[in-house]
């Protein structure tokens, strides 16, 4: 898990190495961090930081239709 952002390489993680990772912005310059269906945190391009969601492969609550 390594993402290329503005020319710019940031590891995310080598347990993730080789595997597709998805990155939204969700604010300017803040990145949500996708692995599969699992949101694993945010990328903080300014700071270079990723701070982790506490629990990313835990239950989902599905929405109410």
């Amino acid at each position: 898990g390594r993402l290329c952002l503005h020319r710019k390489r940031i590891n995310i993680s080598t347990v993730l190495a080789g595997q597709k990772l998805g990155i939204k912005e969700v604010d300017e310059g803040i990145w949500l961090v996708s692995f599969m269906h699992y949101d694993l945190g945010y990328f903080d391009l300014e700071q270079k930081t990723l701070q982790p969601l506490d629990n990313p492969f835990g239950t989902r609550l599905s929405p109410m239709s």
